[in-house]
């Protein structure tokens, strides 16, 4: 299996893991406050991250390494569960869609901007083409509306595209779980002192559902979907394999359907069948041309010495 290949199929299951995201969210929101949520999460996820560091006798990150992972634990670690979080308090789940639809576009103009990629035109229209089927399908079958849970949303994606295209980066350094492992672990202080003082003042209100619902998001969210996500983005490039996010809101549904009893018509369907046509042309205009870049260079070296 070549580099690509792999970055593919890491990428899918980032993904899917992430797929739950939003429906164990709104669902634990329900019994929980948002920033008790949002740091529990990622207290519980820090030390699992602390801990498998440590039993695998993982090396310190560089002393230059420590500003990414800041951008990173700012990005994917604190601010978007916590802007997500707030949000779906005043939107639905599926309201939510309109925003994910946005998460690939914004992840590949931060790798264009942090790591120098530099799709082909083509990529661009797919990419952009995908985001709005997403869009226009969340539009349409969204729910209510939310000035504040629309903002939210909007920062919570600008911070996302950032964490996500700077763990790429460093990635490709210190591997796709260490990157996690050390942004968790960089920012367990914080968010371990801050669990303990948001903690709820009684217990016994919660429900089972939203026990599993933190469960699922300190684990698979916080920390096993990034394993796969960033080395999905660091073997398949951050532009390309970032596009199959188009798809995490279609699964994010059907998740929704199962849960939440919300319904899936013939209308999801087919713009998912569109999307991943979108995201299969995306994938293959993901890498310079560089052909014509070669053909462009023998022109011109034939030109030189004819002259």
């Amino acid at each position: 299996m070549d580099r690509a290949t792999e970055g593919w199929i890491c990428g899918f299951l980032g993904v899917l893991i992430f797929s739950g995201s939003l429906p164990a969210t709104r669902i634990a929101v329900s019994d929980f406050d948002p920033l008790f949520l949002t740091l529990a999460r990622a207290t519980i996820a820090g030390v699992l991250g602390a801990a498998l560091l440590a039993a695998l006798w993982q090396r310190k990150p560089d002393r230059e390494d420590y500003i990414p992972l800041a951008i990173v634990s700012l990005g994917v670690v604190i601010g978007f569960p916590l802007l997500t979080a707030f949000a779906l308090q005043f939107i639905t789940s599926a309201r939510s869609i309109v925003f994910i639809g946005l998460l690939p576009l914004t992840t590949a103009i931060f790798g264009v901007i942090r790591n120098g990629e530099r799709p082909q035109a083509a990529f661009w229209a797919l990419s952009g083409l995908g985001g709005a089927l997403v869009t226009g399908y969340a539009l349409i079958h969204g729910g209510s509306a939310s000035v504040a849970g629309d903002f939210l949303m909007l920062g919570a994606i600008l911070l996302c595209g950032l964490g996500y295209a700077e763990g790429a980066k460093l990635s490709r350094k210190l591997g796709g779980w260490q990157v996690i492992s050390w942004a968790l672990v960089l920012s367990l202080p914080m968010t371990a002192v801050g669990t303990l003082l948001a903690a709820p003042a009684a217990w016994d209100g919660i429900d089972m559902p939203a026990w599993l619902s933190l469960g699922y998001v300190s684990l698979f969210s916080m920390l096993i979907g990034f394993v796969f996500w960033y080395r999905g983005l660091a073997l398949g490039g951050i532009a390309g394999v970032g596009q199959l996010q188009l798809l995490q809101p279609f699964f994010g549904l059907t998740l929704s359907a199962l849960l939440l009893k919300e319904a899936v018509g013939w209308p999801m369907i087919a713009v998912t069948v569109a999307v991943i046509l979108c995201v299969a042309g995306a994938k293959r205009f993901a890498k310079p041309r560089e052909a014509s870049v070669g053909s462009a260079l023998e022109i011109s070296a034939a030109s030189h010495t004819q002259r």
